[in-house]
């Protein structure tokens, strides 16, 4: 009996967890050299902050805790890494937008997705979020063009690049 529960358990909730694609490390790692030392931080918006962020990015925040990764090679930082967790359809995504020192969006990586894999945006798509400076909200449609069978992917990734945009000039720019 004890068995069958923990088989009904395991089974459960195994569509709970997001599909890891690659680790936010290795993915900073990456784009900012094998030498580089990765640090991350925890970011606990005040409300004063949160709001600013929501205005700036016109986009409600489902939370004010964010994890920010820091890549930095001789005492130098390199850029950031701000991890966004939204829900897509009815299940979360997990995005990495990479930002330079320089305010200019490198690019993203997919961390995690648990759509089915056929929403997550191809690679030639999301190299329309390469070198974007940070001062420049994205709008679907007409910066970034909708994915056939995918906008809701789609409708996120600018979305959260406008929350990860105003996260980096509000609180890491100049840092």
């Amino acid at each position: 009996m004890k068995q069958l529960l923990l088989y009904l358990l395991i089974f459960f909730s195994l569509p709970l967890s997001a599909k890891m694609l690659i680790s936010p490390v290795d993915a900073m790692q990456q784009n900012y050299g094998a030498k580089s030392k990765i640090s991350e931080e925890n970011i606990l918006l005040t409300g004063a902050q949160a709001k600013k962020i929501q205005e700036a990015s016109q986009v409600k925040l489902g939370t004010k805790i964010f994890k920010v990764f820091k890549a930095v090679q001789d005492d130098k930082t390199l850029g950031y890494g701000i991890l966004i967790n939204r829900k897509i359809r009815s299940k979360n995504g997990v995005v990495l937008y990479l930002i330079s020192t320089e305010s200019v969006l490198k690019g993203i990586e997919v961390i995690a997705f648990n759509e089915p894999m056929e929403y997550v945006p191809s690679k030639k798509w999301m190299s329309q979020f390469e070198n974007v400076d940070t001062e420049t909200p994205l709008s679907l449609s007409k910066d970034i063009p909708t994915i056939t069978g995918a906008t809701l992917s789609a409708k996120s990734f600018v979305e959260s690049s406008r929350v990860a945009f105003a996260l980096y000039n509000e609180i890491l720019k100049g840092k």
